[in-house]
């Protein structure tokens, strides 16, 4: 009998905070810290709140990219992702309340596989409308470009 997967889930995650800089979170059987660097009162033992949130957005293109050429039938083989992400600071400096701190955000997606660009382009297609941190970001209205390149 097959076990059917909950389509809704619940992520549950507590937190210590052992200084004003880091928070160490407990995520399944893992510890995740997050951090800011020395010069901002931290202790640089993990990326900062806003990394860790671009951080979130390369890997989940990772992850559904991958997801989606396994279901297209097309090898990617291996993606490596340069990101650019405008960081407007004014909020996270306390200046002003600002709506959009990540106005725009590229991410270069390549891929080293025996796909064609055609249907790496395809797989990039397939995975904007899967990607859940993409689309977090775009209805927060930044202006995420992601281009998938086919490496030569």
């Amino acid at each position: 009998m097959a076990v059917k997967m909950k389509t809704v889930v619940t992520y549950r995650m507590k937190a210590d905070c052992p200084s004003h800089a880091r928070t160490e979170v407990a995520i399944r059987d893992l510890t995740c810290i997050v951090d800011e660097p020395v010069e901002r009162g931290g202790t640089n033992l993990g990326a900062s709140p806003t990394e860790t949130a671009i951080a979130s957005l390369i890997a989940c293109t990772n992850v559904i990219g991958h997801k989606c050429a396994k279901r297209l039938g097309i090898d990617v083989g291996t993606l490596t992702i340069d990101t650019a992400a405008q960081f407007d600071r004014r909020g996270v400096l306390m200046e002003e309340e600002i709506d959009l701190p990540f106005p725009s955000i590229t991410l270069t997606v390549r891929s080293d596989g025996p796909a064609t660009a055609e249907d790496i382009a395809l797989v990039g297609e397939e995975t904007a409308k899967y990607c859940a941190i993409a689309k977090l970001f775009k209805a927060a209205g930044s202006d995420l470009t992601v281009n998938w390149i086919k490496v030569e």
